[in-house]
């Protein structure tokens, strides 16, 4: 068992609504175009598939895809969608179950490794990608920057979210880098719901030193699925790690 968070069968239920920006053409399209071409004719393992929201189009594009998922219920969302024989997903944790065989690509997108909340499950992370990757295979993560920038002295806050009908801030431990995400929706009865997430957040270099010491090397970190060039100022990162 992990530090995760497990997404419950309420949350499982309505992920796919509630995460509808993600599933636009313009954010889905680039992504699924940048793994499949990666992934060439090897075998892809997506650590956290959820309810398969990138696994399916690559499934769909002729990629054999393997997923594994920590959460039940939303692998149960995506029996919904698509069969075991299509795509076959082992529940368990990212850090330490293993699947077997061998691939050539080994991803995690949105954030998701974040999700692990202990700097030691995450470089166990980064260990159990390399085991599964044969050699010359790849790990690609896509994570956020920390937006700690936007934080004044003193203050463990900031907003991510102020629109209708959702308030959203995160508070940060800047001594164990954990972060909770707090969410305020307006129901339709007029009520307001309260969620929470909780994560451990990651610096590039500390991805690339958890990469090393799983025996992977840097190859590629860009700003966006579209590969533009990554700067300071970047809110995220797509990073690629290659196994020699």
């Amino acid at each position: 068992m992990t530090s995760s968070d497990v997404w419950d069968e309420a949350t499982a239920a309505t992920y796919d609504e509630t995460s509808a920006e993600k599933f636009a053409p313009e954010v889905l399209g680039p992504t699924v175009d940048f793994l499949a071409r990666l992934a060439g004719p090897g075998r892809v393992l997506e650590f956290a598939v959820g309810t398969g929201r990138v696994g399916i189009p690559l499934v769909q594009r002729g990629v054999p895809v393997t997923g594994l998922e920590f959460s039940e219920p939303m692998v149960a969302q995506l029996r919904r969608k698509v069969d075991a024989s299509s795509l076959p997903v082992v529940v368990g944790d990212m850090a330490t179950t293993v699947v077997p065989g061998e691939f050539s690509l080994v991803y995690l997108v949105w954030n998701s490794i974040s999700n692990l909340r202990t700097q030691a499950e995450q470089v166990q992370c980064f260990a159990n990608a390399a085991r599964h990757l044969s050699p010359g295979g790849r790990f690609v993560i896509e994570l956020w920057v920390p937006p700690l920038r936007r934080l004044p002295p003193g203050q463990l806050a900031a907003p991510f979210d102020v629109s209708d009908g959702h308030l959203g801030f995160d508070t940060y431990d800047l001594v164990s880098q954990e972060c909770t995400s707090h969410h305020y929706s307006r129901q339709e009865d007029g009520s307001v719901a309260y969620g929470a997430g909780h994560f451990r957040y990651i610096w590039p270099a500390e991805c690339d030193l958890m990469a090393q010491l799983a025996g992977l090397e840097l190859e590629a970190r860009y700003a966006d699925w579209q590969e533009r060039p990554f700067t300071s100022e970047s809110e995220g990162h797509i990073s690629m790690w290659r196994k020699p």
